[in-house]
C-alpha cells in the first residue's frame, strides 16, 4: 500500500495544476483571495482523494482478475 501514497500526491500536484487553470472571478467575490485559494486547495484534495481511490481500486480489481 506505499504505492498509494505517491499516487495521492501526484494526482494532489496534477489537481492543482488543473485548477490554476480555470478563472474563479466570476464566483468569488473581490477582496477575498484567501478564501478562493482556499476553495481550490480543498477542491484539490477532495478531487485527488476520488481519483487516487478509483485507481487504487481498478489496480485491486485487475489484480484480482488477473488472478
Amino acid at each position: 500500500m506505499n504505492y498509494k501514497a505517491y499516487i495521492y500526491i501526484a494526482t494532489l500536484l496534477l489537481s492543482i495544476f488543473a485548477f490554476s487553470g480555470v478563472n474563479f472571478d466570476h464566483i468569488i467575490r473581490k477582496n477575498k483571495a484567501l478564501e478562493a485559494r482556499i476553495l481550490v486547495m480543498l477542491l484539490s484534495i477532495g478531487i485527488s482523494y476520488l481519483i487516487t481511490n478509483f485507481i487504487t481500486d481498478f489496480i485491486n480489481v485487475s489484480s484480482i482478475i488477473k488472478g
